[in-house]
């Protein structure tokens, strides 16, 4: 079996012009993105570790062993363990539903696998067509999202599992439901000792004003200061909870979230040299002071989210806080950011500071949750994300493809060779297997070696001590602990201790250790081979994508962009919920740009039109571009304002520039904004004062105008 975190690939560009890998080359040679691939497969990081949750877990796979010896089966022990095991896996995955409704989840699956892999396993050929068939389907589920693509990989390795053992109905029947026991098992122990109940919500949120707290300290010496904001947007899922959720969330989780997401804008406007207090003298002196200030409470109001604390505040930061006694220092939107600055922060501490108790909603405001789908709701959005995905094109579809033809040649090869066991030559490929290259070739090496050591270990223990059966399940759990409480550490740690778990484990049916680490050491090796193959004949590189997913941030950061100017330019038609909804569109076309382009990074290919120098430099003017806009709607005019003329015509040219601007950057045209440009300058030959929305939209000109350069020279623009 497998296990690791599995998380998407979050790694973001810093815009700086290098990355982990120095200076951006054009093309990454093979030979580099393997030297690079290894080393991050066989990386181990220092992370907090949960003893107590692996704890927990350890001892729901006890429980299922100990009750199968205690019948006196070692081989029903050997096969129900893994039920319980699996479910232990998904539960430590970073997933904000429920923990018992993952473990009976995955074990339900895991037991419909089974089931069909026992009918199916007494005939060769029927068994690699089901095996096809089924890995084709939990390869597409990464289409729905990480943890189902991960449950998916579960099913396939316990129907390879199941090869070895017995084919009848009733002992099919027997295997499934001992496995989905295991489940439930799991599921009892969360709900019966709970450890730090809503966890990771708390840590989510935590995160959140933690990353706003750190974008302020920055913004006192760098007022252009990038943000990004996939906090936010975890905590936004962190949020959404189901109704028996809401009537139990800790009143410490109702209200901080929209405040961050408020207080965020106010925070750059109030530090932008254009828009907010100057770049010298006594206003900056005062702004800096407010962003120092507002950075320690929002540290504070994280620190109690995430140990579930009071909000304890140094008199310093209150001081600051207040007007001083010789009058505001501020002026024009400085002031106004600076006076909502310090009503957010105080709301954030009332909100924060209230009992630590789980309570029912009471307000309007309360009751309206995210409400986030039950798993059986979840079935309509899973048809749509597969039907989205079932395209030549996808890279999840030429994942399906690749695993499935991976896991039957897989199976044939080790059941052509004269070891036995040949399901782990199978089993290895599809645990190392994901969407991506560089994954895909990071985790076969992490496996191959994690395995090496593991069998090792274990086969030593083995032949040493020569343990008896109670022993040797002893071992396996322990194993299971350290893998469970190393589970962030790195995919090589966690698979050396999964490959020591299989060797003790075997050893309770009697398996002789010599063959056990020779068979699992040459097929482990085949399988990641197979699978390291199978991307280099049929890949699915992410760097030609660059240019679709640059037009698609683009295209989102002009739809927000519109819906704010429009605001501007009617504000008694405006709709906070469409300007709203914009900006979640630009978050998520962002975080689809970075993850692309943080993956093409480490392909040894090469884009003809768009070098990663010129994709740097672009993705920092459309970070400007989407700043800049966030501040012009830190500044959104009251409904009763008199509309705009000049933000109404902006808006009004904005929509086709943007057409055209999105459309030519897929063609890997030139950009041109001189019509935009003329209609600006009409605005503020007419404008009788110079306003925010004036100002801003010389701002997002400029970062526009960047981006036009970037896609022709490939220079790297400096934020405006």
């Amino acid at each position: 079996m497998g296990g690791g975190q599995e998380t998407p690939d979050k790694a973001r560009p810093d815009h700086s012009g290098t990355s982990a890998f120095g200076p951006y080359p054009l093309a990454m040679t093979w030979s580099r993105a393997l030297k690079e691939a290894a080393r991050s497969g066989l990386a181990i990081e220092r992370t907090k570790l949960t003893p107590l949750i692996a704890v927990r877990g350890s001892a729901g796979v006890a429980i299922v062993i100990g009750l199968c010896l205690w019948r006196g089966d070692p081989t029903l022990a050997v096969s129900s363990a893994f039920g319980a095991f699996a479910a232990g896996i998904v539960t430590f995955q970073r997933s904000m539903r429920p923990r018992p409704v993952l473990a009976l989840a995955v074990a339900g699956a895991l037991a419909v696998s089974t089931f069909l892999g026992y009918l199916a396993a007494a005939h060769v050929a029927a068994f690699v067509l089901l095996l096809a068939g089924w890995t084709f389907l939990a390869g597409m589920a990464w289409a729905v999202g990480p943890i189902s693509g991960l449950v998916g990989t579960q099913t396939v390795a316990i129907m390879l599992v199941t090869v070895t053992l017995p084919t009848s109905v009733l002992g099919a029947l027997e295997h499934a439901a001992l496995i989905f026991f295991g489940g439930l098992v799991q599921a009892t122990l969360i709900v019966v000792f709970p450890v730090r109940p809503w966890g990771i919500q708390r840590d989510a949120l935590a995160d959140a004003l933690a990353a706003e707290a750190d974008y302020a300290r920055r913004l006192r010496h760098d007022p252009v200061a990038p943000f990004d904001p996939s906090p936010l947007m975890d905590a936004r899922l962190a949020s959404a909870v189901t109704p028996r959720q809401a009537k139990r969330r800790p009143a410490q989780l109702h209200g901080p979230r929209g405040l961050a997401e408020r207080v965020r804008p106010l925070l750059a406007s109030l530090a932008d040299p254009v828009i907010g207090a100057p770049l010298e003298g006594p206003e900056r002196d005062r702004a800096r002071d407010l962003l120092g200030a507002a950075a320690t409470v929002l540290d504070a109001v994280a620190h109690a989210v995430r140990h579930a604390k009071p909000v304890r505040l140094p008199p310093e930061a209150m001081a600051t806080l207040e007007v001083p006694a010789t009058g505001p220092m501020l002026q024009g939107a400085a002031r106004r950011a600076a006076y909502r600055l310090i009503s957010l922060l105080a709301d954030a501490v009332e909100l924060t500071d209230e009992p630590v108790q789980a309570t029912r909603p009471t307000t309007e405001a309360e009751r309206g949750h995210l409400l986030r789908p039950s798993i059986p709701r979840l079935v309509p959005a899973a048809l749509r994300a597969l039907h989205r995905e079932a395209r030549w094109s996808s890279h999840i579809f030429r994942h399906a493809l690749r695993v499935c033809a991976v896991a039957a040649a897989g199976f044939l090869l080790g059941t052509a060779l004269p070891f036995g066991h040949g399901y782990w030559a199978p089993l290895a490929s599809v645990m190392v297997m994901r969407p991506d290259f560089a994954q895909t070739y990071s985790r076969g090496v992490a496996r191959f070696t994690g395995t090496l050591v593991g069998v090792t270990a274990g086969g030593a223990v083995m032949a040493l001590a020569h343990p008896g059966e109670y022993v040797s399940a002893g071992l396996a759990v322990v194993c299971v602990w350290l893998m469970y409480l190393l589970m962030r550490t790195g995919f090589s740690v966690t698979s050396a201790c999964v490959a020591a778990y299989v060797v003790f484990l075997l050893g309770i049916a009697g398996e002789g250790w010599e063959q056990t680490v020779q068979e699992r050491i040459v097929l482990t090796l085949a399988g990641g081979l197979l699978a390291m193959l199978s991307y280099a004949l049929f890949p699915a590189w992410e760097t030609p994508k660059l240019r679709d997913r640059l037009a698609a941030w683009l295209a989102a950061n002009g739809r927000y962009a519109l819906a704010v100017f429009e605001a501007c330019a009617h504000p008694a038609e405006r709709r906070p919920r469409q300007v709203r909804e914009a900006l979640l569109d630009a978050r998520a076309a962002r975080l689809a740009w970075e993850e692309s382009e943080a993956r093409a990074e480490k392909e040894p290919v090469r884009h003809r039109g768009l070098s990663l120098t010129s994709a740097k430099a672009a993705s920092a003017a459309l970070a400007t571009m989407g700043r800049v806009t966030m501040i012009l709607e830190a500044h959104l005019p009251d409904k009763d304002a008199e509309p705009s003329a000049g933000a109404a015509a902006f808006a009004a040219e904005l929509r086709p520039s943007l057409e055209r601007a999105v459309q030519a950057v897929r063609d890997g045209e030139p950009l041109n904004w001189s019509a935009l440009r003329a209609v600006w300058e009409q605005w503020d030959t007419e404008a009788e004062s110079e306003g925010v929305a004036l100002r801003v939209a010389d701002l997002l000109l400029d970062a526009l105008d960047d981006l036009a350069e970037a896609l022709s020279t490939g220079t790297i623009p400096q934020p405006q």
